[in-house]
């Protein structure tokens, strides 16, 4: 018994190390289940045909676009396309198979619906990925 001032302390408590074993087993799950639980969100690493780097090589030679140019890839008919966005208004944004032949603008354009070849694109294209975005 201790007594400090007119508080009397019966016991001590006592501290107890619990088993390592079981510690680091409930951390490692812990640390598991934290990391399983946020995704991993890995970038995609995206295979980018010369031609269509071409493309985007030659935009990067030109002053920005405003807004500024995008590539995206989807799946479209079993195979990968690229649209890529026009430069100003009132103009289509082609999509482009990977030998960068046009296959169809599904928007832009006057009415900003494209040129009517494609007008179901976006109901049927899939797997939107952002490849290139001009960041000058």
């Amino acid at each position: 018994m201790i007594s400090i001032g007119r508080i009397i302390v019966k016991h001590q408590p006592k501290f107890v190390i619990p088993n390592s074993k079981k510690v680091n087993w409930f951390f490692a799950a812990s640390i598991l289940i934290i990391l399983r639980s946020q995704g991993c969100d890995k970038a995609k690493t995206v295979r980018i045909p010369p031609c269509i780097q071409g493309k985007i090589e030659a935009i990067q030679q030109l002053p920005k676009y405003n807004p500024p140019a995008t590539v995206y890839r989807y799946v479209f008919g079993d195979k990968y396309v690229y649209l890529f966005s026009s430069d100003c208004c009132d103009q289509y944004n082609y999509v482009y198979d990977k030998d960068c032949n046009a296959i169809c603008a599904p928007s832009g354009g006057i009415t900003g619906r494209g040129d009517g070849r494609c007008s179901n694109f976006y109901q049927v294209a899939s797997d939107e990925t952002l490849i290139w975005k001009d960041a000058r």
